[in-house]
């Protein structure tokens, strides 16, 4: 059985928050970020509000201003920064919070794209466009090589049907999925949920 972690990104409602926690996600994904799956702070604060127990809440950004990130940082119960854009270490850090970096696999070599982050406390492997938010659904080509120092999280476009094969291939630190347990953007499928969960850690 898999230990891997799973973090299940993009949530925007409060049965999917609840649904995901039960199920036995270990990290939940708020996005802050030009997105379908976009939250107002007041909205995002609600829901990290019912998340306790050790549920990782990470808030995701991309490229935006300093002070809009720590006026969010004021008014959500945040974990863990994710970090989505062309953002350098010294801004990733600035926030005083851990923080998780994504490089796109279209980007470049992984490795030398994760070096430029060493106080990262994972690289989060994405099939985006470079400039992209993710969630397109887009597997990366899994058969490149990939070697990073950090704990690698890896997305893009996984689902309950590949995602114990791309565990069994990468052994990631975690998992992260957000369009591959939706039946549109922002609303999520339970079964699909729970069903990503169980094949990640089988």
């Amino acid at each position: 059985m898999s230990n891997v972690k799973v973090k299940i990104c993009g949530l925007v409602r409060e049965q999917d928050v609840m649904v995901a926690a039960e199920a036995g996600a270990d990290v939940l994904g708020f996005i802050f970020a030009r997105s379908p799956r976009r939250l107002e702070p007041a909205q995002a604060a609600r829901l990290t509000e019912r998340v306790r127990g050790g549920i990782i809440r990470v808030g995701l950004f991309m490229d935006q201003d300093a002070d809009e990130v720590q006026a969010i940082l004021d008014a959500v119960e945040l974990d863990l920064l994710q970090f989505h854009g062309s953002e350098p270490n010294a801004y990733c850090r600035s926030f005083g919070r851990p923080f998780i970096k994504a490089i796109s696999m279209r980007a470049g070599d992984p490795g030398e794209l994760a070096a430029a982050y060493p106080d990262a406390q994972g690289i989060v492997l994405d099939s985006h466009e470079p400039g992209g938010a993710g969630g397109t659904g887009q597997t990366f080509d899994w058969r490149r090589p990939v070697r990073v120092e950090q704990p690698v999280w890896l997305a893009g476009g996984l689902n309950p049907d590949n995602v114990a094969e791309a565990v069994q291939r990468f052994s990631p630190y975690a998992v992260d999925v957000s369009s591959g347990v939706e039946d549109s953007p922002g609303v999520k499928n339970h079964t699909l949920i729970r069903t990503f969960i169980d094949h990640a850690r089988r």
